[in-house]
């Protein structure tokens, strides 16, 4: 008699896939919360934030790796690659949310990061079925992005098999791309097709195999340390101001003006000329008031030093 634990001999026909997850930490059963639904809710919120506590150790055992990668990526989008995110359903949402917000919170142009989910733009609300088991998919859109070994792909998913995150790695590492593999299992096969494997090992989920849990936490702060610390390696922030912001709203305006004054410690008439002599650019204002420059010379400057602030400030020629 065949048990139906066999993988070639299932009823349902995935015995293989079904064998393959069996063997995954993050999608591990844990019997001790069987009964969790029998638990008050603030019983239930309190087991939940114990085990949302356990997620920075689990990525702080991983730091030396994600550093690497991280100066990896910034020494190539230094000389104009492209950061590139690739994933499937939840993976891939934090991917495009990541990149989302590069522009409005570092000035980068929409094309420097870009967030790729299996399915297309649709897929970050509705469920495209199927599309994360192809890799030819991955491929495709990478092409469409006229691919170059300057840029970085970053394939992302929990279970660390996804075909959609793999193939995109595998075709970016064969175009000479910088690859980097985040997931949640170790020896995962797409650790092993990246060149730089993220493997932030989380431990079973409080529901069985839900990876939005803990292991969607510990992607989307791993995701935060890649394009944080690249933009602040490019020059995109003073300090930890972030001095490349676009106020493309009221509340991004008035952050502007609090940049340009915790910098400088100017008055708020200063902050107002400076921004109006260099077009509301809130590094260019910062340049003109600490280097006593106008706001042409400031933007040579900056031009000058690859956009850094500090190397601009010290290459001003400061009248005394």
């Amino acid at each position: 008699m065949t048990s139906l634990t066999d993988a070639d001999a299932t009823p349902d026909g995935y015995g293989e896939l079904r064998a393959q997850l069996a063997t995954l930490t993050t999608e591990a059963f844990r019997p001790e919360l069987a009964d969790i639904d029998r638990l008050a809710t603030a019983e239930i919120a309190r087991i939940m934030n114990g085990e949302d506590q356990t997620v920075p150790a689990a990525v702080a055992e991983r730091l030396p790796e994600i550093a690497a990668a991280i100066d990896g990526t910034a020494e190539r989008m230094a000389r104009g690659g492209r950061l590139i995110y690739a994933g499937a359903g939840t993976a891939g949402r934090l991917g495009v949310l990541d990149a989302s917000e590069c522009p409005p919170t570092f000035n980068t142009d929409p094309a420097d990061v870009i967030g790729l989910i299996a399915g297309g733009p649709s897929a970050m609300v509705t469920a495209v079925e199927g599309a994360e088991d192809s890799k030819e998919l991955a491929a495709a859109d990478l092409e469409a992005l006229k691919l170059t070994a300057d840029d970085t792909v970053v394939g992302i998913s929990a279970s660390g098999r996804t075909p959609y995150a793999i193939g995109a790695v595998e075709h970016a590492r064969a175009k000479g791309a910088l690859t980097l593999g985040l997931s949640c299992n170790a020896d995962s096969a797409l650790g092993a097709a990246a060149e730089h494997p993220l493997e932030v090992v989380v431990g079973p989920e409080l529901l069985t195999g839900s990876t939005r849990l803990k292991a969607g936490t510990a992607q989307k702060l791993v995701l935060n340390m890649i394009s944080t610390i690249t933009m602040i390696r490019l020059g995109k922030t003073y300090g930890n101001l972030m001095v490349d912001v676009r106020a493309s709203n009221e509340k991004l305006q008035a952050r502007s003006r609090r940049i340009v004054a915790l910098a400088t410690g100017a008055s708020d008439e200063e902050i107002e000329t400076a921004l109006a002599a260099t077009g509301g650019e809130v590094k260019n204002a910062i340049l003109t008031i600490l280097g006593q420059v106008d706001g042409p010379t400031a933007a040579a400057l900056l031009t000058e030093s690859n956009g850094h602030l500090r190397a601009a400030l010290a290459a001003a020629p400061r009248t005394t």
